[in-house]
């Protein structure tokens, strides 16, 4: 059966092959200079003798010892639960989410306060969760891929990953509507609320939404292994289906950083008492900073390094956006509770304008 057999031979017949001149071997025939294919067929697996000149056969899932008397079973690599590795980034995937969510219990409780409703407490929610969620998600990446995890990993971190870019440019966007509808006969003031920032939200998830049925539906990642890449070792890894869509998705979440990271940084020096502004731009430079990075290193890669390095680039990110946005609201609701009030805002905003 061609293309599902690895041949191997012994001394004795590296000499007999030896004196045939120019031959050339891979997994489905062995070829000679006089255009004489002889196709690999299933044998069973005998013992060869040190003047033996029978040249046995190793099933694709096989390897030679060192001998090359005996086929033994290749080892398999991927990125599991159990190894050092995995372990690690399982530890760092709970104790993020646990931090987040802790960021969210102390939003939930002080939501009445004047910093955290400075800048739409709604969209600071659903960013929280979205984080949360963006954490969780990185553990489909983890363990031995099968055709269920393999399908959804990579649609359920760019939807969750939209989101996360969607409410932030949807807070910048806010921020400057804001502003200038301080301004006398502002048209911008019935853009107040809302109903903007959840349209920005909802049409920016729905567009990658959209990108990702229609990737996993016309041309599905799925499970496979790898016999080529390394030597005597299989690697099980998800095949991305098409890479035209695996690609268009992250070109999507670069395009979405990009947009956000403009606006973010044209409102950064707005006087505003709370101007969140400034905060938003780091987390936008950190999390285009993260992904630039990402490519080169995801493409040099392989293996479960390859999967680890993309885990990685998940966390950072998010932890980017976690820290940068809210861990100076998290210091002055706990830390500076006077500056939480809105006589200490005003005051503030007085002494600006």
């Amino acid at each position: 059966m061609r293309g599902q057999y690895a041949f191997h031979y012994t001394a004795a017949c590296h000499n007999l092959f030896s004196s045939t001149k120019n031959f050339s071997l891979n997994y489905s025939a062995v070829t000679f200079r006089r255009n004489v294919t002889f196709i690999l067929a299933p044998v069973i697996f005998k013992k060869c003798g040190s003047n033996s000149t029978d040249c046995q056969f190793c099933l694709l899932d096989f390897w030679p010892n060192e001998r090359r008397d005996k086929c033994i079973p290749k080892s398999t690599e991927y990125l599991s639960y159990g190894g050092p590795l995995g372990v690690t980034l399982t530890t760092v995937i709970t104790c993020l989410t646990a931090l987040t969510l802790a960021v969210l219990a102390v939003f939930f409780v002080h939501r009445y306060t004047p910093v955290v409703k400075a800048n739409n407490r709604l969209l600071s929610f659903l960013l929280l969760w979205s984080l949360a969620i963006c954490f969780l998600s990185t553990l489909l990446l983890i363990g031995q891929p099968t055709k269920l995890t393999c399908m959804f990993q990579q649609a359920v971190f760019g939807i969750i990953f939209v989101l996360c870019i969607a409410c932030v440019l949807a807070k910048t966007v806010m921020v400057i509507i804001a502003f200038k509808a301080t301004f006398p006969d502002s048209k911008l003031k019935r853009w107040v609320g809302p109903k903007l920032p959840m349209s920005i939200v909802f049409i920016c998830t729905f567009l990658q939404a959209t990108l990702c049925i229609c990737w996993i539906t016309i041309s599905p990642p799925f499970p496979e292994r790898n016999l080529k890449s390394q030597a005597g070792k299989i690697i099980i890894q998800c095949n991305q289906g098409s890479n035209v869509a695996f690609w268009s998705m992250l070109g999507f979440i670069g395009l979405l950083s990009l947009i956000s990271f403009i606006v973010a940084f044209l409102a950064r020096n707005l006087p505003d008492s709370f101007n969140e502004a400034k905060y938003l731009t780091f987390s936008m430079i950190v999390c285009i900073s993260v992904w630039l990075s990402f490519i080169p290193a995801y493409l040099s890669t392989q293996g479960m390094y390859m999967v680890a390095v993309e885990v990685f680039a998940i966390l950072s990110s998010s932890t980017g956006l976690l820290s940068c946005i809210f861990f100076p609201k998290c210091y002055i609701i706990l830390m500076r509770p006077y500056m939480n009030s809105k006589e200490y805002l005003m005051g503030r905003a007085a002494q600006i304008t």
